[in-house]
């Protein structure tokens, strides 16, 4: 009796193990279905937009600011809230001033500066083996 369980145990433990392992791929490929039918879905009505003139319209006017004819287009720069900015504590002065730097001078110390200044090393990538030539 033994031997019979034992050669039974034998016997259905591969076709068990095969069972388990193609369930486990049956499951992992229709969550992989499930996923590209959605992402079909999304493209569909992605799509579907794109076929729309009034959308076509609308995102030529917000990302190429294309007008139609006979339309003004105004792009407003720093639009940002006054009251977000703060005041300004100094006053703008109404007279034109020079500056007193030598450019050549900046431009001389500024070469310097960069000349003298410590490299940062990169993280060092490991060197790839070479082939040794064969004889």
């Amino acid at each position: 009796m033994m031997a019979l369980l034992v050669l039974g145990i034998v016997v259905i433990a591969p076709n068990l193990k095969a069972y388990i392992e193609q369930r486990q791929q049956i499951a992992e490929l229709q969550a992989s279905v499930a996923v590209s039918k959605d992402e079909i879905e999304r493209l569909t009505a992605e799509r579907e937009r794109w076929n729309d003139s009034t959308y076509v319209m609308t995102q030529a006017r917000d990302r190429l600011f294309y007008v139609n004819p006979g339309e003004i287009s105004f792009i407003v720069l720093n639009d940002v809230d006054a009251a977000l900015l703060g005041k300004d504590e100094a006053p703008i002065s109404a007279e034109l001033t020079a500056t007193r730097v030598n450019w050549a001078e900046s431009m001389l110390a500024s070469l310097v500066t960069a000349g003298l200044a410590e490299v940062s090393t990169a993280p060092s990538i490991p060197p790839v083996p070479t082939p040794e030539p064969t004889r």
